[in-house]
């Protein structure tokens, strides 16, 4: 299940405690437009139905070339036949159909989610949980600061088994 996101420098505003009874807590920050993108993927083994998850953070946006090198960096690691499941945004239509152009071995098919299901993509929780929980009311100082607390919060959820199970039974889908 192959998914992206982006993350801005702005906090995601959440509800939080505050010590001093009665006083707001004030994060201060400018409007800031700097955005780091991600691409990742939630794996599951058919025989064993181990979870896996795996991210890239490239310093620019997404394009084509970074989702194909992408697939081809997360089959080098699994080393076994990839079935994909991705959504509809053009990106990816135009990386598979180069991959497909190329007809690696490795690729058994592909599949796509319906248009504006993001509810269905279990790897839509990996994002919710980094914007929302992890990094909620997070105030990073420039986009190096971003990139290391985001990929810490990937890389903290991936040795988190019930945590991963839970993304697909958000999705409603058995393993």
């Amino acid at each position: 299940m192959l998914d992206e996101s982006g993350f801005l420098l702005q906090p995601t505003r959440r509800r939080t405690w505050a010590p001093p009874r009665g006083q707001t807590p004030i994060h201060r920050c400018w409007a800031r437009h700097d955005r780091l993108s991600v691409c990742g993927a939630l794996t599951c083994s058919p025989q064993r139905q181990r979870l896996g998850l795996y991210f890239r953070l490239p310093p620019h946006n997404i394009r084509t070339p970074d989702m194909r090198a992408f697939v081809a960096l997360l089959q080098r690691h699994l080393r076994r036949p990839l079935l994909l499941i991705l959504d509809r945004w053009s990106v990816h239509r135009a990386a598979l159909r180069q991959l497909e152009a190329q007809r690696p071995p490795w690729l058994v098919a592909a599949s796509w989610l319906p248009p504006y299901a993001p509810e269905l993509n279990p790897t839509e929780q990996v994002w919710n949980q980094t914007k929302y929980r992890d990094l909620a009311n997070y105030l990073a100082d420039d986009l190096a600061a971003l990139h290391e607390a985001v990929g810490f919060s990937l890389a903290s959820q991936r040795y988190r088994p019930t945590l991963l199970r839970s993304y697909f039974r958000y999705a409603k889908l058995k393993l």
